[in-house]
């Protein structure tokens, strides 16, 4: 079921989510309504905060090129994360990102290069994945949503404060 995306400033984006204790069927159907959200809303990750869940729930699915044109993102490449935890962080890295919460801005971000996370998958088990560039960079997002902050929080002051400008006058246009 595609869910709605829960948009900046809504103050549930702010809040802290909780580890998830059950791994059951409820689990599991969120983590399919969020894959399905996710693909509807053209995401490449999806926090189950961004759906007003606030659980440690978070999946990712970087689109492969099918054809010159064309991108996928079938089900089967996409990592489901639980109560994930970084293990490690190297190096730093500026890539431009963007958020289904704050739809049409875009901004470069400092993040880790590398990282390794530990979480489980949807059955319990006990995963690990270690990872640079794009991937690392997606799951540090995601899991800033999961501890109630947003990318914009990471721009200077002066960029902060062009963006809740523009982003004001582009809510009264709507």
């Amino acid at each position: 079921m595609i869910r709605d995306i829960v948009v900046y400033p809504d103050r549930r984006l702010k809040k802290v989510s909780v580890d998830v204790e059950k791994f059951d069927a409820e689990l599991h159907t969120l983590l399919d309504d969020m894959y399905e959200t996710m693909v509807a809303k053209n995401g490449v990750g999806l926090a189950s905060v961004q759906i007003g869940v606030h659980q440690r729930v978070l999946i990712i699915n970087v689109p492969v090129e099918r054809f010159e044109d064309q991108t996928d993102q079938p089900k089967d490449n996409t990592i489901e994360m639980i109560n994930p935890v970084i293990l490690t962080k190297e190096g730093q890295s500026l890539q431009q990102e963007g958020c289904l919460s704050v739809p049409e801005f875009f901004e470069d971000i400092e993040r880790y290069n590398a990282i390794e996370v530990e979480f489980f998958d949807r059955h319990g088990n006990v995963q690990n994945i270690k990872n640079d560039a794009f991937l690392a960079v997606a799951i540090q997002h995601e899991m800033d949503h999961l501890d109630g902050k947003l990318f914009i929080e990471k721009l200077s002051y002066i960029k902060r404060k062009k963006f809740e400008k523009e982003w004001k006058k582009r809510q009264k246009e709507k």
